[in-house]
């Protein structure tokens, strides 16, 4: 609402003085617009003449405010448009983040999981004659060209294997058919790089020799223990001319274990792989279920 107060002045000018109040949305310091609309008194017109003049003026004042508001309030919806706009790409960023802290809390449980000792549970084959103790949390694994496989389910390089002769194309009496330990260790190790032979180009071994010994177990038996470490390089361009671009970088270095033993005329053979830095950490539990192996006589 507005109000139009006319004054008449009894000087050389007519003076009307008007008061009008606006209504604006945003909150402003600036006090309602006042319009003083002087008129000399020998061009003096009518009163309605003077008011309609002032009414005018007074509406263009209110105009510009409003206008001014206007301006306001887009500029006030533009800021919500990009704090809009840039909401969304900030959420799928905390997205990210915090998918990357669960995946990297996951991984922690399973390393952790991985090297803590679990306890051994122990394998009975009647059939063939054989035992040993493995990791409970370990699975099996078939079709794996062994007798019996088992592996970590979350370090899949670390595994257990028994293999072992025919009875109808080996006549072993005892374990000292295979020679000392140190000749049963080239042989083992020979087999291992058999196994693991690459027709890829670049590709080459190194393996040694770590310990050979002889144990006699509680059942009266000797076995034979092998320890040797094999390493895989492969060239990361394999195909380049030039020496310095053919770069070897390490593929793989792990620890094998191997336990032999000789019953019922067969050479029992139980493996175990490793990978160098995880056998440091699983020293303990590897040399007890190495401990663990017997071969035993088969009833027919």
């Amino acid at each position: 609402m507005s109000a139009i107060h006319i004054l008449s002045s009894v000087s050389s000018f007519s003076s009307i003085s008007l008061s009008f109040k606006t209504k604006s949305t945003c909150n402003s310091s600036h006090s309602s617009p006042k319009i003083i609309c002087a008129i000399p008194e020998s061009k003096a017109v009518s009163a309605s003449e003077q008011a309609g003049r002032c009414i005018k003026a007074v509406c263009f004042a209110s105009s510009d405010e409003i206008t001014e508001t206007e301006q306001v309030e887009e500029e006030i919806q533009d800021s919500l448009l990009e704090t809009k706009a840039f909401a969304v790409p900030r959420r799928q960023i905390m997205t990210i983040l915090l998918s990357s802290y669960v995946l990297a809390q996951a991984n922690s449980v399973n390393t952790a999981s991985a090297l803590q000792s679990v306890g051994l549970r122990e394998y009975i084959d009647t059939f063939d004659g054989y035992s040993f103790k493995y990791p409970k949390n370990w699975i099996q694994v078939r079709g794996a060209n062994a007798d019996i496989f088992f592996r970590d389910p979350f370090i899949l390089d670390e595994n257990l294997s028994l293999e072992l002769s025919s009875p109808s194309s080996s006549n072993y009496k005892s374990i000292e058919d295979l020679g000392p330990p140190e000749v049963a260790g080239k042989n083992v190790l020979k087999q291992y790089l058999t196994e693991f032979m690459s027709t890829r180009l670049g590709v080459r071994r190194e393996s040694s020799i770590l310990s050979t010994s002889s144990r006699v177990a509680d059942d009266g038996k000797m076995y034979y223990q092998v320890e040797v470490n094999i390493k895989s390089y492969a060239n990361n361009n394999e195909l380049a001319v030039m020496p310095q671009d053919r770069v070897a970088r390490l593929e793989w270095d792990r620890h094998y274990l191997s336990v032999l033993g000789v019953e019922n005329n067969q050479l029992y053979v139980l493996r175990l792989q490793v990978p160098e830095k995880v056998f440091v950490e699983e020293e303990i539990d590897l040399r007890q279920i190495l401990d663990s192996f017997r071969v035993n006589k088969v009833i027919a």
